[in-house]
């Protein structure tokens, strides 16, 4: 459209010229060389047109009104938000590793998702939320200010919208190279956030603890289940030499044996004895039927005989009204291998045991509060200059962005 205007006005000034021309009467005897010299008409006068009023109306309704309101809403109605800061770490007590330490060093950690990693998606999930939201309510808090519906929790809002809203008024960060936690916590009163500080400090440290005793019980639970089989074996091994001893009446075998071989030995020793004190009879008298000769030989026979009944009950002879000694001594040897085994595996165990329960002792976590809540006295929310300055550009950007389309289709027809 530019351009047809241009021609139009070029035309024009052509025919101003050659109008020019016709009119003017040359001197005589005068010779001249007419030069033609092409000028731009002048420029048309300019005034407002329907388009600059509907611009100023547009710019008007979606800029100014709705930044007016804007202005008047953060200054009249929103109310005063009061943050608290809490931050801690979690530390355990025993040292790291080499392999730890090189990974705290490149940003990485070698035993997968660390417990600040958990604590921090727990302060930012529903679960303590709900436990605060029991403790303190929540909904009461950030339903406060009932004229100031733009900030402010609606009154019948769920555990989601609750847990949503939890996000925009709890500010986590998370420093994962020092293993740094920080949340800011806002409400519309100072008392209310320092006790949501205090609620989300208690709650996080109780999480800590819940994390070290489950990875405590893992650490211990393998060699607690060995030390409780070890020590059932230990118990069924000495009460079947409890139930041999009382069925034997016999406390330890190897002593009754012992006594058994000193009678045994002190009999043969007697026998040898009056084995030769017959000899010596029978050489100093020459009649067979000499009462010496006769008590000596039944000696010997008594002797005889009882050394054969104590070889029986030893198991070297004619068995006797119970078991011979050698099974009694062969079972009782079985039990006192097998009670001094499992007692060998219970101190192992036990052991095992005790040394897994102090390397997770020395392990446990804990939380370190580097920055405890304290109670704020100046609002620091809304930032009513930083909204309204964002607003008002949003709008006169989207405001310019529709009058360069405006434009764009009104040159194209």
């Amino acid at each position: 459209m530019n351009l047809a205007a241009r021609a139009r006005r070029r035309r024009r000034a052509n025919q101003a010229n050659a109008a020019a021309e016709a009119n003017s009467t040359p001197e005589p005897n005068i010779k001249e060389s007419i030069v033609l010299v092409e000028t731009l008409p002048k420029a048309e006068p300019a005034f407002l047109r329907p388009r600059h009023y509907i611009l100023a109306a547009t710019f008007g309704a979606f800029v100014i009104v709705p930044s007016l309101l804007t202005a008047i809403y953060l200054t009249v109605f929103a109310s005063d938000q009061y943050s608290t800061t809490v931050g801690f770490s979690v530390r355990a007590e025993t040292s790291l590793p080499v392999s730890d330490l090189v990974g705290s060093l490149i940003g990485t950690s070698s035993n997968g998702a660390r417990d600040s990693d958990i604590l921090y998606e727990y302060m930012r999930g529903h679960e303590i939320v709900s436990l605060i939201d029991q403790r303190l309510d929540l909904k009461e808090i950030y339903s406060l200010p009932k004229r100031d519906p733009v900030f402010s929790l609606h009154n019948d809002a769920t555990i989601e919208d609750l847990a949503d809203y939890w996000s925009k008024m709890t500010l986590v960060s998370f420093d994962g190279n020092a293993g740094l936690i920080e949340a800011e916590i806002r409400s519309f009163r100072a008392e209310d956030s320092l006790n949501i500080a205090r609620a989300v400090l208690e709650l996080s440290s109780q999480k800590i603890n819940e994390l070290s005793n489950i990875a405590r019980e893992d650490s211990i639970r393998f060699a607690r289940e060995t030390l409780d089989v070890t020590t059932e074996q230990l118990r069924s091994a000495r009460t079947r030499l409890t139930a041999f001893r009382v069925e034997n009446q016999m406390i330890d075998p190897q002593a009754a044996i012992q006594g058994q071989m000193g009678l045994l030995n002190s009999l043969n020793a007697q026998l040898a004895e009056e084995i030769i004190t017959n000899d010596l009879i029978r050489q100093s008298t020459t009649r067979d039927t000499d009462p010496r000769i006769e008590q000596s030989d039944r000696r010997i026979n008594i002797i005889r005989n009882r050394i054969e009944d104590e070889r029986s009950s030893l198991g070297a002879g004619v068995e006797g009204s119970g078991p011979p000694y050698s099974e009694i001594v062969s079972e009782y040897e079985g039990l006192v291998v097998d009670r001094e085994f499992a007692e060998a595996r219970y101190l192992a165990a036990r052991a095992n045991y005790d040394a897994a329960v102090t390397e997770a002792d020395r392990k446990s976590r804990y939380l370190v509060v580097y920055s405890p809540p304290t109670l704020a006295e100046t609002p620091t929310h809304p930032r009513r200059f930083l909204i309204f300055a964002l607003t008002t550009l949003l709008l006169v950007g989207v405001w310019s962005l529709g009058a360069m389309i405006f434009y764009s289709i009104k040159d194209r027809r």
